[in-house]
């Protein structure tokens, strides 16, 4: 087989030191699927990795140098080749997933990962359209469903709208029956809508924190608001979950949550996600039509170093997605 491209880091670096390789394209085991991959797209932990910021994340990514030479965690492609023991899928089928704990390398035009990482992709997306739903999908559903437990007729708000992440939280909130308000900036306030808000905040106009109204839940995807303020927020058995936001936001919730769950009776919660165990469920509410991902921009695999550049800015819309096959 002729050898691969594929992004390849040694070192931290603010996307100063991405290189692109010809590498041998990776070995199969017997409980692996090497993917063609089509499609991926940026996430959080892919800029972690790659710059070694916040510092919080060197235990994960690596103290001193990347731990992971090739980033990319959200994938999507086809089956190129099965390993003897795999029983899931036969070469040509179209998969997706979130490859970050199986040592990534998703920014690659091949990857080798177990059966277990990898789900079939949605029939009525792209390649492009299903690389962006893999960690974020699984993030929002959990968080709303798992952490937060919304239930029908719940008031809750999603802190990042139309972000990666909070694109999607609004749509299960809203799957679940839940009453959503959305915060997000002026000009996403119409998007918001689109993608089920009942009810839209301009946080560049207005105090969540100080709104005539609280909140069953509140699913934090972006900021670096005090725990304080989410308290303010909620009613009195209300629960936050952080997704996403500064190293602040969830080191306070990580330390003050449980001693403010303790007195006040309102939950405070960091988010861990469980990648991929919601695969096939995401892919039959996408197939039918209760649930769509978001992509903002596309860059091809060259021009990586300016896809994460715009990911840092902080205002996407949805996903922005790496073209790696087109």
């Amino acid at each position: 087989m002729e050898p691969m491209r594929a992004a390849y880091i040694t070192k931290y670096d603010h996307f100063n030191n991405i290189a692109f390789e010809e590498l041998t394209v990776p070995k199969t085991a017997d409980n692996e699927v090497l993917v063609t991959v089509h499609a991926s797209s940026i996430t959080f932990s892919d800029l972690a990795l790659i710059t070694g910021k916040p510092l919080i994340t060197r235990p994960f990514m690596g103290l001193f140098r990347p731990k992971y030479r090739i980033p990319g965690s959200d994938i999507a492609g086809r089956v190129e080749k099965v390993g003897r023991r795999v029983k899931k899928f036969k070469p040509g089928d179209e998969v997706y997933g979130d490859i970050s704990n199986v040592n990534r390398g998703g920014f690659a035009e091949f990857v080798s990962v177990p059966e277990t990482a990898i789900g079939i992709k949605p029939a009525n997306q792209s390649f492009e359209e299903a690389a962006a739903v893999p960690e974020a999908a699984h993030v929002a559903l959990q968080a709303i469903r798992d952490c937060a437990k919304v239930k029908p007729e719940e008031e809750i708000l999603i802190i990042g709208a139309c972000g990666g992440i909070g694109s999607f939280a609004v749509q299960f909130a809203k799957y679940y029956q839940a009453n959503v308000t959305g915060l997000c900036s002026t000009g996403n306030m119409e998007l918001a809508r689109s993608l089920g808000a009942a009810k839209v905040v301009d946080y560049t106009r207005e105090d969540f924190g100080r709104l005539d109204r609280k909140f069953d839940a509140i699913i934090a995807c972006v900021g670096n608001y005090s725990i304080y303020d989410y308290r303010r927020a909620l009613k009195p058995r209300g629960r936050l979950v952080i997704t996403g936001g500064t190293a602040r936001q969830f080191l306070q919730c990580a330390l003050l949550g449980p001693i403010l769950s303790s007195k006040a009776g309102k939950r405070f919660h960091t988010m861990l996600v469980k990648p991929n165990a919601d695969l096939d469920f995401i892919r039959h509410l996408v197939e039918d039509g209760k649930i769509k991902s978001l992509i903002d921009r596309r860059y091809q695999l060259s021009e990586l170093a300016a896809a994460l550049r715009y990911y840092m800015s902080g205002h996407s819309r949805g996903k922005v997605v790496i073209s790696i096959r087109t």
